[in-house]
């Protein structure tokens, strides 16, 4: 059953002073009585209740660590450049203006747009290494997930609310890594939800909340992305009032800009998104290519099966949001990075549309207290990433000290690796530093452009070259050259060093 206004009527499942108890049905003689359907299905014993409450323990603590503790959260280049960058703030107590890290680019302006995330990424790896940067990307995970639990669970039944953490989770998955979009998702399943919340309430968000975009902007660089959110649920809002609370939406709407300046990398860090976006060379990189059922299945099954819930269920969604995630859907298809918003809002925004009731603020005490010891438990126990070319630790091992201060030309994916290594890549993940000019002539070297590659070697002085086994053109010409010679390889890469 769906709540109705004024009805006393309560969907079915919905919790009940913060358990997972069965809500009274009103019988017709205005009594609230519990009828045999209902009764057996409320726990009928303690522990049957502290199985309940322990499942959706589980829901929002368990799941988040158990996904942060994967060694796939660090199966990418960039987590180790963001550790360097964040090492090089804490060092220098400022951000840096140009690169400091490559040869290639050494003293270009770059715009360190993270650096906040940085330093939070540093700090936890400078305290317990990549077991610290689990334990902090784990925290980030349980306050998303707490934020749409207690969000969500005043509109769906616990079955309904299990299937949703599910699908959100089948959708992330691919994009939990060490990196600071991860520490982004709260802030954006905050805003959404207290947004929704407001509007809910017929008010204008508080003005403190403006406060996200302040953390927002320094952390991530999809910070624009909060203003389609906060323009599309103050639509609705705005109309569901007959725009008497206009004043009150725009106060909050200028105030939130206001904070969005406040960026220690000043106009530049407000205009770089609209840069990255424009690179011509995006699809190149794995997560700025297009989205298809081939590399992304779990999305579409999920998308077809949420699209399939609502047309069974008939719910309308208001104009402004219905535009708002056919607007993220589309960025969803366009490139395989935008499913993580897509999905998150689109979890915050419908599920309201059906109604229901809030937990008690003793449960969510509860959930906040029992996730400290579970991330210091997590920040205690090592944790090694596995060795692939995210984290090539032999094969950086096997470079001889010689080399290691000489110009290389590495693989894409070994520019991190090498950067926390103190050792200056030919290029790393930082494209939008790059220019597309230069990765697109890189694209070729990589693909067995010779004549490029000896260019190359001749402007910056390559002495040695780091690859992966992808690179097979480019490998069969050193090893079948005079010039070169292979000294090292493994499963994660071959090391060849220049002859003369």
């Amino acid at each position: 059953m769906r709540k109705e206004a004024g009805s006393g009527e309560l969907r079915h499942g919905a919790f009940r002073q913060g358990e997972l108890g069965i809500p009274n049905v009103t019988l017709p003689g205005g009594s609230a009585r519990m009828t045999s359907a209902s009764t057996s299905r409320q726990p009928s014993t303690a522990r049957e209740a502290l199985a309940a409450k322990a499942l959706f323990l589980f829901l929002v603590l368990g799941m988040p660590l158990g996904l942060a503790s994967s060694s796939k959260t660090f199966n990418d280049g960039d987590v180790s450049w963001h550790i360097a960058a964040g090492e090089w703030i804490l060092r220098h107590w400022s951000i840096p203006a140009t690169d400091p890290f490559s040869f290639t680019a050494a003293g270009h302006p770059w715009v360190a747009i993270e650096w906040l995330a940085e330093v939070i990424t540093a700090a936890a790896y400078g305290v317990a290494g990549y077991a610290g940067l689990a334990a902090v990307f784990a925290a980030a995970l349980m306050a998303l997930h707490a934020i749409l639990f207690v969000h969500l669970q005043r509109h769906i039944g616990p079955i309904a609310l299990v299937a949703v953490f599910i699908a959100l989770d089948l959708v992330l998955g691919p994009f939990i890594l060490a990196r600071p979009h991860v520490l982004v998702w709260p802030l954006l399943a905050g805003w959404t939800v207290m947004l929704l919340r407001a509007a809910e309430m017929k008010r204008a968000p508080p003005l403190w909340g403006a406060l996200i975009m302040l953390v927002w902007t320094n952390l991530h660089g999809s910070f624009p992305l909060a203003i389609p959110i906060g323009g599309a649920i103050a639509f609705d809002a705005l109309v569901a009032a007959k725009w008497k609370t206009l004043p009150q939406w725009t106060l909050f709407g200028l105030a939130s800009l206001l904070a969005m300046l406040v960026n220690l990398n000043g106009a530049a860090g407000l205009l770089h998104p609209l840069r990255i976006v424009g690179m011509g060379t995006l699809p190149l990189i794995e997560e700025w290519q297009a989205s298809s059922p081939a590399s992304t299945p779990l999305f579409y099954a999920v998308l077809l099966l949420g699209l399939g819930a609502l047309l069974w269920s008939g719910v309308r969604v208001p104009a402004g949001r219905l535009v708002l995630l056919l607007l993220l859907l589309a960025m969803a298809f366009s490139q395989i990075r935008h499913q993580s918003w897509f999905i998150i809002v689109a979890v915050a925004v419908v599920p309201p549309l059906l109604g229901g009731r809030s937990i008690t603020k003793g449960s969510i005490a509860m959930l906040g207290f029992a996730a400290i010891p579970m991330l210091a438990l997590r920040a205690a126990l090592p944790l090694m990433p596995v060795e692939n070319a995210a984290n090539p630790r032999h094969l950086i091992a096997a470079i001889p000290e010689a080399l290691r201060s000489q110009p290389v030309f590495n693989g894409y994916t070994f520019g991190g690796p090498l950067i926390l290594a103190g050792i200056k890549p030919y290029i790393d993940g930082r494209a939008d530093l790059y220019g597309d000019a230069f990765v697109t002539d890189y694209s070729e070297i990589t693909q067995g452009d010779g004549a490029r590659f000896n260019r190359a070697v001749e402007r910056y002085g390559i002495r040695w070259t780091m690859l992966p086994p992808s690179n097979t053109r480019l490998i069969e010409e050193l090893d079948q050259s005079r010039r070169w010679r292979r000294i090292y390889s493994d499963r994660i890469g071959i090391i060849h060093v220049r002859r003369d």
